[in-house]
């Protein structure tokens, strides 16, 4: 690879070319604006709890989506999404669309809003999603969720938060149970956020490497006993194929139940169209994670 290796044999152009996403899907745009469109739509034709608190900060909000009545005979499982942009860029409002994939099915739909970086950093970051999930957990039951069945999912820097969830030491964290989680989906997540420092990214993440120690997955214990679905699109960059194959190994060594999921012909972008259908061969494989018929 060319240029003077700073990354495995990487070097600089390289290693920013396999974290520029965007640049590798010319009709990203489009993808985004689709997203942002049918959320709206979404918030406008399923029931639902808009910017619910869950701390302090203007930042700390989650919408709920009610799982159809008609779908589940009693408390429902969870599904709580974080998305992605790298930490520093979207919102919430641009993804109630996952609720599609699984409110209708019977399932408990939170999108959790956290602060960006740089108004934050990431150890705030993380424990904002922490703390939404611990929130998510204590309040189920107002929305008629089930607290022992909450699971999580994310997109990229929302795949890294899925990971670092179940990597969480919950009765440290809040005093909660250890197995507040019961299954994750990680899509085209991010567990090793080294490269990720050596990146153009980091101008502004501003990560050192005491935040790369702290909050890369493959560096951390898994303490949640779920299964880790790890989703990635086949047109994705090599780093983020690395990035699932390593966790999956890393974490399957030491006992936990990881599940590779290889998705022929998506990108970064098209591949969380899955969560806008739920007869997606990703929505069902989170489906059959989560026990819904």
């Amino acid at each position: 690879m060319s240029g003077t290796p700073i990354y495995r044999d990487y070097g600089q152009d390289a290693l920013d070319l396999q974290y520029n996403a965007r640049s590798a899907v010319p009709d990203h745009a489009a993808l985004i604006e689709a997203w942002t469109s049918d959320s709206i739509r979404v918030r406008q034709d399923l029931s639902c709890r808009l910017d619910v608190a869950f701390g302090p900060s203007a930042d700390e909000t989650l919408d709920i989506f009610p799982a159809d009545a008609a779908a589940t005979p009693g408390p429902a499982p969870v599904q709580v999404f974080f998305h992605g942009g790298y930490w520093r860029a979207f919102h919430k409002d641009d993804f109630s669309f996952t609720a599609r994939a699984f409110a209708p099915r019977g399932a408990a739909v939170v999108v959790v809003n956290y602060a960006l970086i740089p108004t934050v950093d990431m150890d705030e970051l993380v424990r904002q999603c922490r703390a939404a999930l611990a929130w998510v957990h204590r309040n189920a039951a107002s929305f008629g969720g089930d607290a022992d069945r909450v699971f999580v999912s994310g997109h990229s820097a929302g795949g890294h938060l899925v990971a670092t969830m179940m990597a969480t030491d919950w009765p440290a964290f809040d005093g909660l149970p250890d197995d507040i989680v019961k299954g994750g989906c990680s899509v085209s997540g991010l567990f090793d956020l080294e490269p990720v420092r050596l990146s153009y990214l980091n101008g502004e993440l501003n990560l050192g490497a005491d935040d790369v120690a702290r909050h890369s997955p493959l560096l951390l214990e898994p303490r949640v006993a779920a299964p880790l679905i790890l989703a990635v699109g086949g047109d994705e960059s090599d780093e983020f194929h690395r990035h699932g194959a390593e966790l999956a190994a890393t974490w399957g060594s030491k006992g936990a139940d990881c599940r590779p999921m290889v998705m022929a012909g998506l990108n970064h972008f098209s591949i969380l169209e899955g969560l806008r259908d739920p007869d997606s061969a990703l929505a069902r494989a989170i489906h059959d994670q989560m026990g819904l018929g």
